[in-house]
């Protein structure tokens, strides 16, 4: 039996049951890793993140597993779903989950409190409210003397409202490879829960391949990954949903 490292700090126990059922799979088949990738068709270092707690598995792999060591697959599957919602809910309420944003732009950029601050008893809730509450009226009476007083000089200098970032696919063919016009990288590591000009440019190429990742958003969510792992199929290369120089070379090329 392997002796496996210590989960993350901070999991969920929804997680850490499943990568725990993940992991006595593993051990009950007798398979190394190696084999294990190859009788799954997902590489040995996405098992290694899978079963170490550092990346959830996609469904497809957790089906494979299932297939390999004759576990029962619905009920697998029911597992799966349930972590899936813990992991992304955690990580949304750290503001760091794409599929938390709206699909016109990356996320906001949010600031959790420090763990310090966290508690907070029911009376400082109360004079937070409250305080907030004559901060409203006194800022309203002063909006409304300046509105009256002022209404010239705030029509001449408006306030400026930062848009969101938008991305868009304008193909271009140089040099015998795909650009998309949002970034000419062919070797950025991307996988999930990454975001910027460099996903939007891997979801343009993935469209241009066919292949939907759910829009073009700049964010690398669960259908951006689905998407990747569908191209890496199609193109026999390492099934791992993340995205290194052989594939931006497929999808460029």
């Amino acid at each position: 039996m392997a002796r496996w490292k210590e989960l993350p700090g901070g999991l969920d126990p929804v997680v850490v049951e499943f990568v725990g059922r993940l992991r006595r799979l593993k051990d009950g088949s007798g398979l190394s890793l190696p084999r294990l990738a190859a009788r799954t068709g997902y590489s040995a270092s996405s098992w290694e993140r899978y079963l170490n707690g550092r990346l959830l598995p996609p469904a497809a792999a957790v089906e494979a597993l299932a297939a390999v060591t004759g576990a029962d697959t619905a009920r697998l599957l029911a597992l799966h779903g349930a972590a899936a919602d813990s992991w992304h809910r955690d990580r949304s309420a750290d503001g760091t989950d794409p599929d938390a944003a709206p699909d016109h732009g990356p996320p906001p950029t949010t600031v959790a409190p420090s763990p310090v601050q966290r508690p907070v008893t029911r009376l400082r809730l109360y004079l937070t409210a409250a305080g907030a509450a004559v901060a409203g009226a006194v800022i309203a009476g002063v909006t409304v003397a300046a509105v009256d007083g002022q209404t010239s000089a705030a029509s001449a200098h408006p306030v400026a409202v930062a848009r969101p970032i938008t991305y868009a696919c304008t193909y271009v063919r140089k040099a015998g490879s795909w650009y998309a016009g949002n970034s000419d990288t062919r070797s950025d590591a991307l996988e999930v829960d990454m975001s910027g000009p460099e996903v939007a440019e891997l979801q343009c190429l993935l469209q241009r391949a066919g292949i939907s990742p759910g829009g073009v958003d700049g964010n690398f969510g669960p259908l951006t990954e689905s998407a990747v792992i569908t191209a890496q199929k199609r193109y026999h290369l390492d099934i791992d949903g993340q995205v290194g120089p052989r594939t931006w070379a497929a999808l460029r090329g």
